[in-house]
């Protein structure tokens, strides 16, 4: 989430670009399902895995050194990306509920995403967190939240689950998460002195970039899920209230 930066018409158009191919694959993937689906998100944790490690081991502050505590930017890097990939897998392996749960988390990230760039950026206002995100503003957080609820709101409903109340809950607790996720991975750049943990992504950096507000999300969404519903039904307990 880059709300309110001073992005131009270029590299905005080379954002939008990317945008247009990474959405359309992510969602046929999760349309397809099954093994085709693992593969893609197993994938997905490597590349992860990869730029964490090249983030905290290799940039300029944390030097090339492997040993003493830098194993533990390493260690935690693993868990960051098994989290992620596990918690993925398993809401969409939920046969009842998993394909909606995905497309529901995915409308509450992209749209807290999107909205919060654009909201940041025409209503400016007091920073949210000035130290660790200086373009980062109250108003595009308070706009993504509202917006990522509605887009998960329409696809629960479009999907069926029509507990109207307790979608809205969902929806804006997650849509915070993934703030909080794409705040912590801005923390967490600042402190190795990077701007991106790649340059995989043409205008987006690197996919660590692209998938630190959906890990957090889709983490707690699964653990809400797997409570409710068991790993049996973990979607299903996430939307069915």
């Amino acid at each position: 989430m880059t709300d309110g930066a001073p992005v131009g018409r270029n590299n905005l158009a080379v954002r939008a670009a990317a945008a247009l191919v990474m959405a359309p694959l992510a969602l046929a993937v999760t349309w397809w399902g099954g093994w085709p689906f693992v593969v893609f998100w197993m994938a997905a944790g490597i590349v992860v895995f990869i730029e964490w490690t090249a983030l905290t081991v290799h940039s300029s502050a944390g030097g090339a050194a492997w040993v003493g505590r830098r194993w533990l930017w390493i260690l935690a890097g693993l868990v960051y990306a098994v989290l992620l990939v596990l918690a993925t897998v398993v809401l969409r392996l939920d046969s009842t509920a998993g394909l909606v749960g995905i497309l529901f988390l995915f409308a509450v990230v992209w749209m807290t995403d999107v909205a919060a760039y654009f909201a940041g950026r025409a209503l400016q206002g007091p920073k949210l967190w000035p130290k660790v995100s200086p373009n980062k503003t109250w108003s595009g957080a308070i706009g993504g939240a509202v917006a990522g609820t509605a887009g998960g709101v329409a696809v629960a409903a479009a999907g069926g689950f029509g507990a109207i109340a307790a979608v809205v809950a969902v929806a804006f607790i997650l849509s915070l998460v993934s703030q909080a996720g794409d705040l912590a991975e801005s923390a967490l750049k600042r402190r190795f002195g990077v701007k991106d943990a790649s340059l995989l992504i043409p205008g987006h950096g690197g996919l660590l970039d692209r998938l630190d507000g959906f890990a957090a999300a889709v983490v707690v969404a699964a653990l809400l899920g797997i409570w409710r519903g068991g790993l049996e039904a973990p979607a299903l307990g996430l939307l069915e209230w």
